[in-house]
């Protein structure tokens, strides 16, 4: 399991350094490669360990292509999906163009959630992190399905 936050430095080359208590866990899952692809809500990436997407993307080719909005997701998703490798120092390289899609710089958010991650810069994860916590002081419902969950 991912979770938890972390600020990371990108560097110029697009490289960031994936925080040491997550490197076994994605060696173990998937010999430390990984799939990014882009978050179709939020301008963030999406990282999953390579099997973890492999299920995913299977699911996603299987649904029907003859449905516009099945279709336009099926682009979207898998057309972005970049292969990542975790090289030896531990980083992954992230592509330029889901870099400009999520408007990556140097400093970036790197979100657990469960069995994926989402990649943030800084400032957009920032701003949408106050937006939520604004929704949920005002009041915003719970989704039904978790509603029955004790935290």
């Amino acid at each position: 399991m991912f979770r938890g936050s972390n600020e990371i430095n990108m560097d110029a080359k697009g490289r960031m350094a994936v925080p040491s208590r997550y490197r076994d866990a994605l060696l173990a899952q998937g010999d430390g490669q990984l799939v990014a692809t882009i978050d179709i809500e939020d301008r963030c990436l999406l990282l999953y360990p390579l099997p973890a997407w492999q299920e995913i993307e299977t699911q996603i080719a299987r649904l029907p292509t003859f449905n516009p909005d099945t279709r336009r997701l099926q682009r979207l998703l898998i057309g972005h999906a970049r292969e990542l490798d975790l090289d030896g120092n531990g980083r992954v390289l992230i592509p330029p163009e889901l870099r400009t899609y999520a408007g990556l710089e140097k400093q970036v958010v790197l979100v657990g959630q469960g069995h994926r991650f989402e990649l943030w810069s800084a400032d957009n994860w920032g701003v949408r992190r106050e937006e939520w916590l604004a929704e949920a002081a005002g009041g915003r419902a719970i989704p039904a399905e978790m509603q029955s969950l004790s935290l």
